[in-house]
C-alpha cells in the first residue's frame, strides 16, 4: 500500500517536493487555499493581458529543468526558454548601464570605467566563484537533519572560508573602485528581501550567477513554469485540491498523523508544509507541537527578522515603447539613504524601482500592438509600516510619473487600459506571508543555513518544510531546492520505516 504524503500549498517548492515523491511512488495531495497553483508565482489575466505576478528574472535554468529530467521526461516538452541578452538596463545617477553575459561587452563596460575597476571585477569574479562552489557543495543543496551536520570541524571550516562576515556592499568595495559600478554589482540581493548595505557578502553570489550562467525568459511568461510542475505531477497521478485551506496539522505526541480541512482529519504517513514558514508555526501547529520545535509565537512576532516588501503595478498599456527591454532598473539617486528609508519604515521620496516588459520578446501576453508591464517598487513590510489605501492612491500616480520622466514612456497614464496594485497586505492576505513580505524570513546570517528553518521538523516524525523562508531561501532555484531537499529528507525516513 502506498504511503500517503499531504503538501500544504501548491507553490514552487510544494509542487516540487510533490513531484519528487510522486515519482517516487508515494500517494501524494496538495492542498492550495487559492484558486490556482503557484503561490506568489502567479498570474493575473484582465482583457487580454497576462501578467506574472510574481518573480520574473530566470536564473540557473538548469535548476528549473532538474525536476523535469528527474521525474523521467524531457523538460522541453512542458517549458521553452530563451537567453536574455543584454539581461537588463540599470540607471544610476542618469547614466545607463547594459548588462550582458557576454565577456567582451562586460569587458568593454568596465574597462570603459577604468582599467582598476576591470580588474577588480575579475578578482571579484574569481572570488565569488570559489565561495560558491564552497556554498554549494556543503550549505545550499545540503540539508541538516541534527546539529552534528553543522556544528562539525569540516563544515564549520567551510563556512568560515565563505568569509561572510561583512556587508555585500562592503565587500563590493574592496574589489571595485567605481562607485556606481560597486551599485551595479550588489543591488541584487534585493531580490532576496535585504538590502546590499546589511545582507551578508555571500549573496554577492546572485550577480555572478547572473553574469556567468546567464538570464533566461520562460515563453509565455515565469507562470508557465508553474503550470508545467502541475501537470507533470497530475501526470503521474498526484492530485491537487484547490480552494482548500488547511486549518492545521495533526500529531499524536511528536508523530504526525494528519491534517485538518474543512473541519475533517485527513491521515496522512507525512506532511510537507509550503505555506510560509512563520505562518505554519502560529496557525498549523498547536502548542505541544510548537514545544516540540522548540518554537513559539513570541519568537515567530519578535525575535525573527522578516524581509522587505513590495508595492506592484500590474499595466495594461495601449501602446509599445521601444527603449524598454525585457528588465529595466532605475537605482535612486540616492541609493543608500532609499534603502534605509525602507528599512525604517518610510515610503521613499526617491524610490528605486524594477520594469518588467515581457512583450519586449513575447507577443502573447498582450494584445497585439499593446504591453503588459509590471512595475516594483521595494517597500517596508506591514511590521515596519501600515501603507494605508489612500497613501497607496497617492502614490502610484507618483510612481507612473517618475516612469514617464525617466524613460520618456510618453503619455503612459493616457494609454493605460488596466491597472491592478498589489501591496504588502495583499501579500499577506494571498499568501500568509507574516507582515506581507514579499520574500519571507530576511537572510541575515543568523537565518541563513544552518540558522534558517531546517526542511525537516527538529522533533517532529514526518513532518517536513520547503518555500522561502525555510533553508536554503528565496529565489526560485533555491525555492525549487528547498522542496527537493524536503523530499530527500521524507525519502530517508519513511523508506527506513
Amino acid at each position: 500500500m502506498k504511503q500517503k504524503v499531504s503538501v500544504i500549498g501548491a507553490g514552487v517548492g510544494g509542487l516540487t517536493a510533490a513531484l519528487k515523491l510522486q515519482s517516487q511512488g508515494y500517494e501524494v495531495t496538495i492542498f492550495e487555499k487559492n484558486h490556482q497553483v503557484g503561490g506568489k508565482m502567479n498570474r493575473l489575466e484582465v482583457d487580454g493581458y497576462r501578467f506574472d505576478m510574481g518573480p520574473t528574472i530566470v536564473m540557473m535554468p538548469d535548476i528549473y529543468r532538474k525536476p523535469f529530467l528527474e521525474s523521467g521526461v524531457d523538460p522541453d516538452d512542458y517549458f521553452t526558454m530563451q537567453r536574455v541578452d543584454p539581461f537588463m538596463t540599470v540607471e544610476i545617477a542618469k547614466q545607463r548601464y547594459p548588462i550582458s553575459s557576454d565577456l567582451v561587452r562586460l569587458t568593454q563596460l568596465f574597462e570603459g570605467s577604468s582599467d582598476a575597476d576591470m580588474a577588480g571585477f575579475l578578482n571579484y569574479l574569481a572570488d565569488i566563484y570559489q565561495k560558491y562552489l564552497n556554498a554549494k557543495d556543503n550549505f545550499i543543496y545540503k540539508s541538516f537533519r541534527t546539529p552534528r551536520d553543522f556544528f562539525n570541524w569540516k563544515t564549520l571550516k567551510q563556512a568560515l572560508q565563505l568569509k561572510t562576515f561583512s556587508s555585500s556592499y562592503h565587500d563590493m568595495q574592496k574589489f571595485i573602485p567605481n562607485q556606481q559600478l560597486q551599485y551595479l554589482l550588489s543591488f541584487q540581493t534585493l531580490y532576496i528581501g535585504i538590502s546590499p548595505f546589511s545582507g551578508p557578502s555571500i549573496y554577492n553570489i546572485i550577480p555572478m550567477i547572473e553574469l556567468l550562467y546567464g538570464v533566461w525568459y520562460i515563453d509565455g511568461g515565469m507562470y508557465q513554469y508553474a503550470l508545467a510542475l502541475q501537470r507533470r505531477f497530475t501526470e503521474l497521478g498526484g492530485t491537487i485540491k484547490l480552494n482548500q485551506p488547511v486549518e492545521a496539522i495533526e500529531t499524536n505526541r511528536s508523530q504526525v498523523t494528519g491534517i485538518k480541512v474543512a473541519g475533517q482529519t485527513l491521515a496522512s504517513d507525512a506532511v510537507v508544509v509550503n505555506a510560509d514558514y512563520p505562518y505554519a508555526v502560529e496557525h498549523l501547529l498547536d502548542q505541544s507541537a510548537q514545544r516540540l520545535e522548540r518554537i513559539s509565537e513570541k519568537e515567530v512576532n519578535q525575535k525573527m527578522q522578516y524581509s522587505m516588501s513590495c508595492l506592484l503595478l500590474y499595466l495594461g498599456v495601449d501602446c509599445q515603447y521601444e527603449q524598454l527591454g525585457v528588465h529595466t532598473i532605475k537605482m535612486a539617486t540616492d541609493f543608500k539613504r532609499n534603502l534605509t528609508e525602507i528599512e525604517t519604515g518610510v515610503l521613499p521620496n526617491d524610490p528605486s524601482y524594477y520594469l518588467y516588459n515581457p512583450s519586449a520578446i513575447d507577443a502573447s501576453v498582450a494584445p497585439a500592438g499593446a504591453s503588459a508591464l509590471y512595475v516594483l517598487v521595494p517597500v517596508a513590510n506591514l511590521q515596519q509600516q501600515q501603507l494605508s489605501e489612500t497613501e497607496v492612491q497617492d502614490y502610484v500616480p507618483k510612481i507612473l510619473r517618475r516612469m514617464e520622466t525617466d524613460f520618456g514612456l510618453t503619455d503612459l497614464q493616457k494609454w493605460i487600459q488596466v491597472q491592478r496594485v498589489f501591496t504588502p497586505s495583499d501579500f499577506k492576505e494571498f499568501y500568509n506571508s507574516k507582515y506581507g513580505t514579499a520574500f519571507g524570513l530576511k537572510p541575515t546570517l543568523l537565518q541563513s543555513n544552518y540558522f534558517r528553518p531546517h526542511n525537516k521538523a527538529r522533533k517532529i516524525q514526518g513532518l517536513y518544510f520547503a518555500g522561502a523562508s525555510t533553508h536554503p531561501g528565496a529565489g526560485v532555484p533555491i525555492v525549487v531546492t528547498s522542496g527537493e531537499l524536503a523530499a530527500q529528507e521524507l525519502e530517508k525516513d519513511l523508506s527506513n520505516e
